[in-house]
């Protein structure tokens, strides 16, 4: 089976336009996740699926510069977007992954793969989702939903409402009889951090992270930004404040 990893990257947003490109120790935003999903061992390909749109130009080029596959697709049909960046690459397992989390796990990943494969391999109980967004324990900015091509073609067939089109899983989460589902959860509840990038005040909690931990391209772990929080509690109440875009 073949596991790609896609990263879906454009450059509009409501809250923060040209947000992936925006600079942190020497490095892009877009290129933070990607080089952090590369560091991951079990996706055999990480694609960042674009636009269409001569604005998201850009990205492609530094998709280029990153040495970083790419596709591009419908700018407002995410869902057709997923299809079609899956579809190019012959992928059986899909991590869908967002361009605006800067810290990044890849030993999460790794280590959400491994349950997907052991629940997929078990005969009886194959599994076609696993996120840890079903039930929120992780820090806002570690989402990560691994799905198969099947459930994910089977959504682009039969999802028919905007918000499924435009957000890619809900067809697929919001029909439980349809999909076998699983939720990946922390031990603890890590829910109220907010570690994405989506509004002025999460860019200054980025940057405050990267230039203490990250300086001259160093880098650092999910352990090192929870260790760092314990030293520095007022880090966390810079973007504590802001509310999530409802989905």
């Amino acid at each position: 089976m073949k596991t790609a990893a896609i990263i879906q990257a454009r450059m509009g947003s409501t809250r923060l336009p040209g947000k992936v490109m925006l600079t942190v120790c020497g490095q892009t935003i877009l290129g933070h996740v990607v080089n952090r999903v590369k560091q991951a061992a079990l996706p055999d390909i990480v694609l960042v699926a674009t636009t269409t749109a001569a604005a998201d130009d850009v990205i492609v080029e530094e998709c280029r510069r990153l040495r970083t596959a790419f596709f591009r697709g419908s700018e407002t049909d995410v869902l057709g977007r997923y299809h079609g960046a899956a579809s190019s690459v012959g992928a059986d397992i899909i991590v869908r992954i967002t361009s605006d989390c800067p810290l990044y796990d890849p030993h999460l990943l790794d280590l959400m793969l491994s349950d997907f494969f052991h629940g997929f391999s078990q005969q009886g109980s194959k599994l076609d989702y696993l996120s840890n967004t079903l039930k929120r324990t992780f820090p806002r900015g570690l989402d990560t939903e691994i799905f198969t091509f099947a459930a994910l073609d089977r959504a682009q067939r039969e999802a028919s409402l905007p918000s499924e089109r435009e957000h890619v899983t809900p067809y697929i989460y919001h029909h439980p009889e349809l999909f076998n589902l699983r939720s990946y959860e922390s031990p603890a509840d890590y829910s109220h951090y907010r570690w994405t990038l989506d509004t002025p005040e999460d860019w200054e909690f980025v940057k405050a992270v990267y230039e203490r931990l990250g300086h001259g391209g160093r880098w650092f772990d999910t352990r090192e930004v929870f260790e760092l929080l314990a030293r520095e509690p007022a880090l966390a109440q810079i973007n504590a404040h802001v509310q999530q875009k409802q989905v």
